[in-house]
């Protein structure tokens, strides 16, 4: 039973690092391999176990899946729900989803945590995505294994252990026709990109990414605890009036902390996750002193929200529509 030891090691590591002694977990469960294996395994960890299992009703038959699935939890020894949701449609049907279902996890998790069965393969698949949108590098780093309330145990297992996993326990996992789905660009990575990787490469590839995320991860966190210490020093007192940044402390600073900086500064004052071309445009107002460019960062049906520069100052202001 070398997989189910694998998965349950992982499990059990993670527990142990970032869950208090005896606690209760939910599991999203999605009756598929690596869900199915995670709530599993997480039992055998010695973990108080509740499955979520999330119908998004995207498919003929998702209701018969999610019962059996949560049925599967119960064999298993976990307490188990069927959460139904309804699907939007903006961002797209994979976003909207994932919308969609972490809301319902939030909602139904009832203060424990909540573990996710994302696995090493995931990961790789993610770097990826985040390579090719040329973000910067916070959209390489990865999924985090624990981010408050989230956990994600099964970040260094392969999906093929967990199939393996299942095998050896004799569960059977419902099979997702979407994730065959060449429509979806993360399927297209999964059956086509990472295998050729893998084979122009000599294999490996899926493991290096998941270091590389890793890494680029710790480097992120320490210019995040640089650039918001100096946020903190830019903001306290009473000199500047409340919402302009003053950018007289950002002089010299590295582009690295500055950006950091300023992407802090965006979501106080209302942007809804600035994009690297919106925190790449602001900056272009911090280093041009003579710039008289705005900067629009969202807003609401009834006006937008524009960045410029006053003087020694960036300001924010609505711009009715």
């Amino acid at each position: 039973m070398d997989a189910t030891g694998a998965v349950t090691r992982a499990v059990a590591q993670f527990a142990a690092t970032h869950l208090e002694s005896g606690a209760t977990v939910c599991v999203g469960l999605s009756g598929g391999p690596d869900s199915l294996a995670l709530t599993a395994c997480a039992i055998r960890a010695g973990l108080s176990v509740r499955a979520l299992v999330v119908d998004h009703a995207l498919q003929d038959g998702s209701d018969d899946v999610a019962a059996e699935a949560a049925a599967a939890a119960r064999r298993l020894g976990a307490r188990s729900q069927v959460l139904d949701v309804e699907v939007g449609r903006t961002g797209g049907l994979e976003a909207a989803a994932r919308e969609a279902r972490y809301g319902a996890l939030d909602d139904a998790r009832d203060g424990c945590p909540v573990l996710l069965a994302h696995t090493a393969d995931d990961q790789a698949e993610t770097v990826l995505l985040g390579l090719a949108r040329g973000s910067g590098a916070r959209s390489i780093a990865g999924m985090r294994p624990w981010n408050a309330p989230w956990g994600r145990p099964l970040l260094g297992i392969r999906r093929a252990q967990t199939l393996a996993a299942c095998i050896e326990l004799g569960l059977r996992p419902h099979h997702d026709p979407h994730n065959r789905d060449p429509r979806f660009t993360r399927v297209r990575l999964r059956a086509e990109v990472l295998p050729l990787l893998d084979d122009v490469l000599h294999g490996g590839v899926v493991e290096a990414l998941g270091r590389t995320a890793s890494s680029v991860r710790a480097d992120n966190d320490a210019l995040d605890d640089l650039a918001n210490d100096l946020y903190g020093r830019l903001t306290h007192g009473d000199e500047v009036p409340a919402g302009d940044l003053d950018l007289g402390g950002l002089h010299g600073v590295p582009a690295a902390v500055r950006t950091r900086v300023l992407r802090r500064w965006l979501l106080d004052i209302g942007a809804t996750e600035p994009t690297h071309r919106v925190i790449s445009a602001v900056d272009d107002l911090v280093t041009d002193a003579r710039s008289r460019a705005q900067v629009a960062i969202g807003g609401d049906p009834t006006a937008r929200h524009v960045v410029a520069r006053s003087g020694p100052r960036l300001t924010v202001r609505r711009v009715p529509r």
